[in-house]
Order: C-alpha cells, then structure tokens, then sequence
C-alpha cells in the first residue's frame, strides 16, 4: 500500500495456566524511491496489559521505556523539541485498544515493529477466550498465528475461529491437543487471503479466537513457583442455588423506541430461561416508580406468563427516579428475607439497567451511592448496565463495584437485546454464595482478592500471592462455601514433591507466568478499589498499582510508554517543518471570514468551541450576507492555536465563562450530543496532522468526519471534508463540497452552501452548522477539517447530554481563593462546581465577533485534566465504537 509491503506478520501466543504472553511482529519494507511513512496499528483486548513494544530499522534497534505517565510525557516532549517524533503509547477507555506507532523510513529500508502484551484469561460459559483482532490491511507473504497452551491440569477441549473464515480458509486452522499441550496454527498463503480470484484485497479482517477448558478431577488446582502461588477454583457438578432477581428497568422517554423494544425483547427471552426454583420481580422507573407485585414472586409457568404480558405492555415516558427505583428494589429483596419468602440458601441479585442520568427525586449521584450501599448492606449483588453513552459510567461502575458487583455497557446497537441476554446468561447459574479461601497468615505477604459474594456455574475464582520465604514449595488451604443443600467446607493441599513435578514440566514454556500472574491480578484489583476509594486510601492504592506497573513493566492507567524514533532525514522532497505561526496566521486569515465560528475537539491545540446556552448566535442563511441575532449574553468562540482550550461553556448568568480539553488520539470517536427523547445525536471522529509537528509539544488533532442522526426520522447525515452522505432508511444520497443544494423533506432542511458550510434544521428543533476548513493541498502538515456548531439547541430535551449537550442545560459555579499561578500572567483559583472542587486556571479567548481582524480578549476559568470535575464522568466514558 503507497509504496509499503508488509512481508511479514506473527501473531505468537503462549499460554501457561491461562496467563497469555503474546508477540506480534510485524515486518515492512519501503519499495518506493523516496521516504516514506510507515505505520504499526494493532486492536489489543481491553483486559491486557502491553509490556514491551521496539521497532528495529536497517538493524537498529529502538526500544520503548515504560514510565509513570508525568515522566513519559515529559520524555515525549523532550524528544520532540529534540526534532525527533515520538509515539506515545496510553491506555484507553475502548473496547478493545488502538495502539499506533509510525516511522518514516528511506526508500529501501526495512523495520520492524514488535509488540508484546499479557493477560489473564477469564473462563465464562466453561471455557477460556482468547480474542486476536487481525486487520493487515494488504495480503502478507508471510502471515501465522500461532498459539501454544501449556495446562498443568490437562485440556479437555480446544477450539479456534474466526469471523472473517470462509469454507476455503478453513482447513488452513489446524488445532491439536494431548494431554497437557494444546497448539494452533493458522498460516493462509498469499492466494488464499484474497477476497477474490485476482484481487489486491486481503479477506483478513476481523476476530481470530481461541476457546479451550481444563480437566477438573479436583474442584480447585493450586500451583506454586519461585516464591508465588496462584489457586484455580471452579468445583463442578454442584447443584443450582434459587435465585431472587430484581430487574430494576429505567423507562423514561429517553428509552423510547429501539431501546425499551430491546429491553423488552431481552427480558422475555430471559423469562423463557427462568427456572421454577427462582423467585422474581419487576421495578420500573421513569418520573415515577412502578412494581409488577409489591413482594417477589415464584417463576411457575402462570407466574412466568403474567410477567410476559406485563413486560408486552411496558412504555417510555416521563424522567429518569433512578435512586428511588432502586430503593424500591432493595426494600422488596429486604423485605422478602425478613418474612422468609425466599429460600435461605439461594443468591439474591439486582440488575439495573439505565441510559440516562438521574434527574428527578434524588439526583446528587454522591447521595444515591450512600443510600444504596447503606439499604443493601453487602446482603446482595448490584449489576448496573449502561445503555448507551448517554450514561454517568463512572457513578454506575463506582455503585456496582461499593455492592460487589459490576458495571456493564450495553452498546445501543441492533444486538443490544443480545448483549442484555448474555450479561443475564453470565449470572443465572449461581452454584455457591459467600466463598471464602483462607490461607496461612504468617506464610503469605501479598495476597489477591480471597473473599467472594457468588460462585457462577462456568465461571473460574483466581487467588494469587507471594510467599514470606521465597523456597517454599508447599501450601495448605481452607475453603468455604453456602451451596444448595449444604455448606461447603474442605481444605486443599500442594505438596512439595507435587511442586517439584510441575516446576519441571513448566519451566520450558514461560518461567515466570505465576509470578506475573500474580502482578497482573493485583494491579487490575488496585485499579478496581481505586475507583471507589478517596483521599489518602485512593493515594496508597494508586501508589502500590504504580509501584508494580513500572516493577513488572505493564502500561496500565498510570504509566505510559515511550517510543522516541531515529532522527528524519530530510527527503528527496526536501520538506522542512514550519513554524506555528504559519498556523497562527491562517486562522486568524480564516476567521476574520463572517460567520466561521468553529468547535473543534482536538488533542491540544488548535480551535475551539462555540459558546453554550443559554447564549447563542444565530445566523440567517441567505444569498446576502450572513445577518446575526444576538441573545442577551454575548457569545465567544476561541481562535489562538498555542495550546489554549477548545470546549468553552458561556456562563451568562455568572457573566463568566469555563473552558478546557479533551486529549485523545487520532482516530477516536467523541459523542458530542445525544438527546435521548427527540432522538437527536452528534458524534465526531478526530483526526492529526498529515505527519507529527516536531516543533509542537503537543500534537494536533480536529474534526475529520461528523455523524448527526435523527433517530425518529430515521436520518443519518456524514460529513467529511470531501463528502456529505445522506442516509434515509436504507436510501443513501451523496454529495460534495461542491455541490450548492437546498433539500426539504419531512422534518428537515439541508442547505449546502459550496465549499463553505451546511446548516441542517430539524423542523422546530435544534439545527446544526458543519464549517469546511480547507488548507492548501500542498501543506506540509496540515490537512482539511471540519468545524461544528449548534444553533436553537433550547429546542433540545432535558435529558440531553454528551461532551456538548450536557452543558445546555445552565451550571452553577463559585469561584474561591484566586491566588498566584505558575504563570504570573495567569492566576489560579478553586472553581466549586458539581460538588467537586478544582483547581483552574485563568486563561484567555478571543472573541471575533466584534473585531474580526483582531479580536476581542476574552477571559475564561481553565479545568484541567480532561475536564475532570466538570464534565459527567471521565471523558473515556465520552469514547463511542462508531459514528452511529
């Protein structure tokens, strides 16, 4: 592709008591005539951990440092201001994660990159998955996977699959396993990749994934080496505990249409797998809250179809009581333990299911946590599931983790009702309550999580730890249980001479697994606390997760990779980096325009957003020139290029105004608004400059591509720098930016004005501008973008929310102790807002309005750390999987 050939790409897995170690290696080499870039870009699991990354040019080698995030920024800044470009390498809130290096290499030269992660594989369904996204993105030469399992307990089965296999791939997937080895292998020659007879195309794309389970002669394995020990306990063939089940569903209208019919569709297929031993019972919640039976009920088969006719006739409507909906949940579980209406061995769970936030009764999320873990009292299991984006994640996974449960999203895709119906399938078969596994005090120093709320048939408990004395080769453990009938109640022993045998069958594989196992395991449990920990508790924990991060090498949440790359030589092209200013000057060029008010999402830099309600700007679209309407406050945008925030939220009624940041990556989807009840969402993709900026400490990124949807209207408009693609239903209708169209249909306007800007208007509701910014083709850095911003946005719900609509809706603030900054032209101060306080900064903006060619300063409060404290949540929980 453009002169680059991947000849070759290794996927290597080596798996040692369900701890992966995988390398991908990927070789490239430039057949061109002039330098060119090339680029490393690989999906890892969420669940893993990279620890090593190099890239080797013409026999060099560059290897990646993993330090604490502070100092790997700064290493990051130094080799840029150094003129050499660097990649930084973060963990991010996706599903799965992007990581993303680029080097430019001379015509002739090879590289290659080498990207090592690990993780923990978790058994769900009775079964280990192991999940390798493949996307080469052109036919290899040279392409495997190959995958070694080393169990000491035996493998009973293995399978391997992949979406993107068809018939004739199939016999390229040779699997075999005996005993305690298991292998895959999956080698497809050059023909075989293509999507067609003669095409360039590579049929590779998609998921490649790996399912095996052990022999369970015992209900638990432990295994000890070099000082550390990791205990399997999964008993099988225990009999099925009762469960009582609360459904706690948010009905507001925000869940209208697809989603309540997802809802629905989900909780009738889960009452199909209901079993006559449980006991349930329904809790709607919208301005009100509703119950199916004031007490819970047994799942007999007339039971189970009353439930059916209540779930047929639930609708949306109304505001979001989410804290008295789960009050009125917890009172009942309580209420039918204290009169013994439920069986006193069985498993009582709460799965609440929300896409909004709470607006009406108790709506402080701070409140409803105390409340909530107060009523339940570690009593019961609270999963909380998050539909959508328009979710507080953070609040739902802080409340689940406090009640021994989790968190879950629900993607608002067409298998939404499936996603429900698999979380319920993952807790349905509760085989035990209160598991406990103790282990001698005085022997053991660090121990992982021992204590559990449930066991889940097809689950797997993990404990890990360190030994006091390093040689010790023995360990005895007490294990303890509620089941069905009885308790459970045994001690397991390892042996010396068991520890002896085993350490010589392991050591050819990965020498070193339980003890990284263990790391592994503690660091993601840390994390964990360290969601709903505060003050010097959170501290302690972030310290420790910290400490083994950098120990053991893993970039997690708080460290970060350095990848700092060999100087560029000037190419043939002989291109050299501009200065800033080039930049500073095409903007200001750019703005003194009428009516280009611009809001860009970017990294760091470059401009900024439009001025939020209640004060707007609204703008007539005519033949004659743009004609404004100003509302009481006047509105601000922002234009400086040199590092100044690009979210800015007017704050009329305080006569001031708050900005700040979003830092993320290239290629990362924003949800910018999302109104649940008229339908209305707008999310935007970034994207960098043509190459990284050696001269800027932070690189740039905009807007390259919008997606606004109408979900009512069915409508679907995406917008690129080159493009405009209308989607009616199934009916798609392209244009260009040089295009000059009016179009009317039910609902809606779209104006296109050529190689200017659209304005979309949504019958009597919100309507949105997309500003097309072009640079000059020939740039050497910079590329076309796009700007956004939204005119009658009164029109939209309460409920509205996203990185933009959530501030739509009037804030309230304080400012206390101004105070000297770092910068003595920019004072701090303590800004009180949300019940949060932080520390801001005070910046400037530049208002155009009045001066084009100038502008007007303006000043504005700056909150750190990606808005942290301001904005709903992190702003990962801002990150969407699509455009739609």
């Amino acid at each position: 592709v453009n002169g680059i050939e991947i000849y070759s790409m290794k996927i290597d897995s080596k798996v040692t008591s369900r701890f992966a170690h995988n390398v991908i290696t990927s070789r490239a080499v430039n057949r061109g005539n002039v330098s060119k870039e090339v680029f490393f870009d690989v999906d890892l699991p969420k669940t893993a951990f990279i620890t090593n990354f190099s890239m080797t040019i013409d026999g060099v080698t560059y290897p990646g440092t993993i330090k604490e995030k502070e100092a790997a920024k700064k290493q990051y800044e130094k080799a840029v201001s150094r003129g050499q470009t660097a990649g930084l390498v973060k963990a991010s809130g996706r599903k799965t994660e992007k990581f993303t290096v680029s080097v430019n290499i001379k015509a002739a030269s090879k590289v290659t990159f080498e990207l090592t992660y690990e993780e923990l594989l978790k058994r769900q369904f009775g079964k280990y998955e192991m999940f390798i996204k493949v996307k080469p993105k052109q036919l290899v030469k040279d392409f495997e996977i190959e995958v070694d399992i080393f169990e000491p307990q035996g493998i009973t089965e293995l399978e391997a699959e992949g979406t993107f296999i068809t018939n004739e791939l199939q016999n390229t997937v040779k699997k075999t396993f005996s005993g305690k080895k298991g292998h895959i292998s999956f080698k497809p020659t050059l023909d075989q990749q293509r999507t067609c007879a003669n095409c360039s195309q590579s049929v590779l794309d998609g998921d490649f994934t790996v399912r095996y389970d052990v022999k369970r002669t015992t209900p638990d394995n432990l295994q000890i080496v070099n000082g550390y020990f990791v205990h399997f306990f999964a008993p099988t063939n225990l009999p099925k505990l009762s469960k009582n089940i609360i459904f706690v569903l948010d009905t507001s209208g925000s869940m209208s249409g697809r989603e309540i019919e997802q809802t629905k569709e989900a909780m009738l297929k889960i009452l199909d797998d209901m079993k006559e031993d449980d006991f349930f019972n329904f809790i709607l919640f919208d301005s009100e809250i509703s119950t199916w039976k004031e007490t819970l009920i047994k799942a007999t088969p007339e039971n189970l179809d009353e439930a059916r006719k209540f779930v047929q006739h639930i609708s949306a409507q109304g505001m979001t009581n989410l804290h008295g909906g789960l009050m009125r949940g917890i009172d009942i579980l309580n209420a039918a333990h204290e009169e013994n209406l439920v069986p006193k061995r069985s498993a009582s769970i709460i799965i609440m299911l929300t896409d909004g936030h709470p607006n009406v009764g108790v709506s402080n999320t701070q409140e409803i946590e105390k409340a909530v873990k107060k009523a339940i009292d570690g009593k019961y299991t609270l999963y909380n599931l998050g539909f959508g984006s328009g979710v507080d994640y953070g609040f739902l996974e802080r409340m689940a983790l406090e009640n021994k449960g989790l968190a879950r999203r629900i993607y608002p895709d067409s298998d939404a009702a499936l996603q429900l119906q698999g979380f319920y399938d993952e807790v349905s078969n509760p085989m035990l309550i209160d598991v406990e596994l103790n282990y001698p005090e005085n022997e053991i120093s660090d121990l992982t999580t021992n204590s559990f709320k449930h066991f889940y048939d097809g689950s797997e408990i993990v404990v890990a730890g360190r030994f006091v004395d390093s040689n010790q080769n023995h360990l005895s453990v007490d294990v303890r249980g509620e089941g069905a009938d009885d308790a459970l109640s045994y001690t397991t022993q390892q042996g010396a001479e068991q520890t002896a045998q085993a350490f010589q069958e392991q050591q050819y594989i990965f020498g070193e697994y339980i003890e990284r196992l263990w790391a592994y395991l503690t660091i993601e449990q840390l994390l964990e606390k360290r969601i709903t920990a505060t003050g010097e508790e959170k501290e302690n924990l972030t310290a420790q997760a910290l400490a083994l991060s950098l120990m053991y090498k893993f970039v997690t949440p708080l460290t970060s990779m350095v990848v700092t790359k060999p100087e560029e030589n000037h190419n043939e092209e002989g291109i050299a980096d501009k200065p800033t200013e080039v930049l500073n000057m095409y903007l200001k060029n750019l703005l003194s325009k009428p009516g280009t008010c611009v809001v860009y999402a970017k990294l760091l830099l470059i401009a900024k957003l439009i001025s939020i309600k209640p004060s707007f700007v609204t703008k007539s679209y005519g033949q004659t020139s743009p004609l404004y309407h100003t509302y009481a406050s006047q509105p601000t945008w922002y234009t400086s290029v040199d590092g100044d925030p690009h979210f800015i939220i007017s704050v009329p009624q305080k006569k001031d105004v708050i900005c700040f940041n979003i830092n993320e990556n290239p290629g990362m989807i924003l949800n910018l608004i999302n109104d649940p009840v008229t339908g209305i969402t707008v999310n935007g993709e970034l994207i960098g400059d043509k190459r990284a900026n050696r001269d800027a400490k932070i690189q740039n990124s905009y807007f390259g591509k919008l997606g606004i949807a109408n979900k009512q209207l069915d409508f679907r408009l995406t917008v690129t720098p080159e493009t405009i693609t209308i989607q009616n239903g199934n009916e798609k209708t392209a244009f260009t930016w040089l295009d000059s169209v009016t179009l009317q249909q039910a609902g809606l306007t779209l104006i296109i004005n050529r190689k200017k800007n659209l304005v979309l208007s949504m019958g009597s509701g919100a309507s949105f501008v997309v500003v097309l910014h072009q640079v000059w083709k020939k740039h050497p850095l910079h590329q076309d973008f796009l700007g956004l911003y939204t005119l009658k946005s009164d029109k939209l719900s309460e409920q509205t929310h996203g990185l933009l609509g959530q501030f739509f809706r009037p804030i309230d603030f304080t400012i206390l102790e101004i105070h000297p900054g770092s910068d003595p032209k920019k004072p701090d101060a303590t800004l009180i807002v949300k019940n949060n306080e932080l520390t801001v900064t005070r910046g400037w903006q530049k208002d155009y309005r009045r001066d084009p060619k100038h502008g007007v300063d303006i000043p504005c409060w700056f909150v750190h750390d990606n808005g942290a404290g301001l904005i709903d949540g992190v702003h990962t929980d801002y990150i969407v999987s699509s455009l739609f």
